[in-house]
């Protein structure tokens, strides 16, 4: 069985991630999205409603599952039993970024990481905009999946 973790703080889920889990599940038996916890970062949304919104995202889609982790991805991978993490790149920078991290997760598992390229319609999309539009008072709709509203 083909098992891989989608790791990140999801702050919030985008369409960009949406569109790399979808692909993913053709890849893969199981995806965990793992929404990481660090206590020294600030959230926009807390970790409840970023669970929420990743299952309400992925109710019809019995692949996938999301759980909450602290620690190091590694380590997740093999408490779960997962041989892959899956990650999505966007541009030379994240590449860079991510190459790096990869390649510390092989040195110190037998993990393999597997990069999907985001889509060219969502590769602009991070969490970070979504937020800054969003404090903005934005239309911030059209960036994430229905799931992620906000109450007015």
């Amino acid at each position: 069985m083909r098992k891989a973790i989608f790791p990140g703080s999801f702050d919030p889920i985008t369409l960009g991630h949406e569109d790399i889990i979808k692909r993913g599940v053709s890849l893969f038996d199981e995806i965990v999205i793992a929404i990481g916890v660090n206590a020294e970062k600030k959230y926009m949304f807390s970790l409840e409603e970023r669970k929420r919104f990743i299952e309400e995202t992925f109710k019809n889609e019995p692949k996938v599952t999301v759980i909450t982790y602290e620690g190091l991805t590694i380590d997740l991978c093999h408490r779960i039993k997962a041989d892959f993490i899956l990650r999505g790149l966007r541009n030379p920078a994240d590449f860079e970024f991510e190459k790096a991290i990869a390649h510390t997760n092989r040195h110190l598992s037998k993990i393999e990481t597997v990069f999907l390229l985001t889509a060219a319609r969502t590769s602009y999309i991070s969490s970070s905009i979504v937020r800054d539009v969003i404090r903005n008072g934005g239309e911030y709709q059209m960036l994430v999946p229905k799931a992620v509203r906000l109450k007015k």
